[in-house]
C-alpha cells in the first residue's frame, strides 16, 4: 500500500531541496521516501509552483473551471432540446 502524504509535508521536503540546497537524495533517505517519490514531487513544484499538490478526487483550478463549464453547457443543451420539443 502506497503512504499519503499531506500537501505541507511534499512542499516543506520539496523546498528543503530548492531553497535550502540540501541534496535531494539524502533528504529522501531521512524522511524515509523514495529519491523517485520526491524528485516527482519537485517536477510537479516546478511545474505549477502555486498549485503542485492537488489531492485526490480533486482538480486543479483550470480543470475545474473547465468541468464546470462543460456541465453547464450539457444542461443547457439538455434544457434546449426540452423546449425544442414544446414547440
Amino acid at each position: 500500500m502506497a503512504n499519503k502524504y499531506d500537501n505541507n509535508f511534499k512542499l516543506n521536503t520539496v523546498k528543503l531541496v530548492l531553497e535550502e540546497g540540501r541534496v535531494a537524495s539524502q533528504v529522501a533517505r531521512d524522511l524515509g521516501i523514495s529519491e523517485k517519490t520526491l524528485y516527482g514531487w519537485i517536477a510537479r513544484y516546478k511545474d505549477d509552483p502555486n498549485n503542485p499538490f492537488v489531492g485526490s478526487g480533486n482538480l486543479k483550478p483550470e480543470a475545474k473551471a473547465a468541468r464546470d463549464l462543460e456541465r453547464e453547457n450539457r444542461e443547457l443543451r439538455e434544457e434546449n432540446e426540452i423546449l425544442k420539443k414544446r414547440s
